[in-house]
Order: structure tokens, then sequence, then C-alpha cells
């Protein structure tokens, strides 16, 4: 079961289109959805949840249209968006009161625990908190009204490696029932790396790909030597290259480049990388 389906998802603007976005969320798994800035992860997500309104296309929530949620279900899904989304007025005692208001299954002592763990004042108003602190808040929120779907939109920006990786454990321990997914994006790739069963790559409003994290670290691995040699790996087996001052560099299909081929090993944020900015063949 997927708690999220999104197919041919499209939004025009101006000067920025995305165009026929489709990707899955099942349930059980974290999603991470990756690209530059201004790729489309953020009119993407905000479609999802219901604050952009697309253009075309169809986006599924635990199995309906997302447009046709119940209350109860909109209840379910937990968001942080990148920018902060909390009342700047407000201070934690009062976001947990009005959160209590909105969320049937709001639970102030799991919100209170979370914002001690996450060394929050409660009775500091949030535009006194550092961003960091903002974003922690909001996770904090999210976390705590029973929510089966996080949707996270950059929750990890402006906190440095110590508190990214306390978040990633919160959402290593949301994971532990299997009817959970997340979907987050992040500019961060090594953060996704550690926590995703699948990445999502936009680029220029498009879907490039959607697979599995292990199967693409098994898949690709990187080239380095000259340009001739480059063009013997042949067209299937080149997705794409850079050219440096002493020869180039290519991401590589390991099946289709063959056994004796070397190969260096190929992170997520190296795929993204040629993708985004290398050459095709």
């Amino acid at each position: 079961m997927n708690n999220v389906s999104v197919r041919h998802l499209t939004k025009k603007y101006k000067d920025f289109t995305l165009e026929d976005v489709s990707f899955d969320v099942p349930a059980g798994c974290v999603v991470g959805f990756i690209g530059e800035n201004g790729a489309g992860k953020s009119t993407t997500i905000k479609s999802i949840l219901g604050l952009v309104n697309p253009d075309g296309g169809k986006i599924q929530v635990f199995g309906k249209d997302a447009a046709a949620l119940s209350k109860k279900e909109k209840n379910a899904i937990g968001a942080v968006l990148g920018e902060n989304c909390l009342p700047e007025n407000l201070t934690l005692r009062d976001v947990s009161a009005v959160m209590r208001l909105i969320f049937a299954g709001w639970n102030e002592q799991s919100f209170f625990a979370y914002a001690e763990k996450f060394a929050l004042p409660e009775d500091k108003k949030i535009r006194n908190f550092s961003r960091g602190m903002q974003q922690k808040a909001a996770l904090a929120v999210a976390l705590s009204h029973g929510a089966e779907l996080l949707v996270l939109d950059e929750p990890t920006s402006g906190l440095d490696p110590v508190a990214r990786d306390e978040i990633l454990g919160f959402l290593y321990d949301f994971m532990q029932e299997e009817r959970r997914s997340v979907l987050i994006s992040s500019h961060i790739v090594t953060d996704l790396e550690k926590l995703c069963d699948y990445i999502v790559f936009i680029h220029g409003g498009k879907i490039v790909f959607a697979e599995e994290k292990d199967a693409l670290r098994e898949r690709y691995g990187i080239f380095r030597g000259s340009a001739e040699q480059v063009a013997a790996l042949g067209k299937d087996a080149v997705a794409a290259y850079i050219r440096g001052d002493f020869g180039m560099s290519a991401l590589v299909d390991r099946q289709k480049a063959g056994a004796g081929v070397a190969l260096d090993r190929a992170g997520l944020e190296d795929i993204m990388l040629y993708y985004a900015r290398g050459e095709r063949v």
C-alpha cells in the first residue's frame, strides 16, 4: 500500500513548470526527495499537502484523493515546511493549547518530552528562537499528534551536524511502526543516505529517477580517464560526464560498463551532481 501516490502532477508558473511528476511513498518506508534549489521539491510537497493547486495530475493520500480526505485523515499527516510555520508570538505552552484544539490525537506529554529533548524553552516566544530551534519545535508538533505520514521539507535546515543526527534518530524511532511513512526533502544528501529506503530525484521540474537507495548505489560508479576512454564505454553505459582540467569523470552504469572497468563508489550526492550538471554522451 502507498501512503502517497503522485501521478502526472503538473503546475505551471510564469518562469517554471512542474511537469509530469510521478512517484510513490509506500507505507513503512522513508522516501528522500532530492534536487537542487528551484527544481520543484517544495511545489510538489505543497501540492501533496493541499497548499498549492496543481494544474493537472492526481494525488492520493492513504488511498484517497488528497482533496477528499476527512478531518481524521488530515490529522494523520504531520508536516514541517522549510519556513517557520508556527505563530511567532506564541510560546510552546501556547502552541500546545492551540494544537489540542486542532488535532484530536494531540499528545501534550509527548510534545513537551520532545521539547525537553530538543532543549526548547517552554515560556520563550517562538520569534525569539533561532531558526534551528524553530525547526525543532515544528518537528515536535509533527511528531505529537499520532501522524502516520510525515511530510518534511528541509527539516534539518539550519541545524548543526549533532542536531541533524538527533533529528534523524527521532525519525528512525517514528518509523518503527510499519504502517508509517516519511517523505523528506533535503539538500544535505548524506542525511538521506542514512535514513531513506527510496530516492526520488527531481531536476528542472521533471523526475529523473525514483528508485531504491541501495539499488542506486549498486548500479552506479564513477569512471575517471581521458575523453577517449569515456567515449569507449559507450552511450548506454555513461549516464553523464564532467570535463576536468586533467581529463574527464563519468557516472557509469556498472552492468553496462562491463566487469573489467575500474570504478569508484558513487554516493547519492555524486549521482545528483552528474545528472544535474553533467553532459550527456
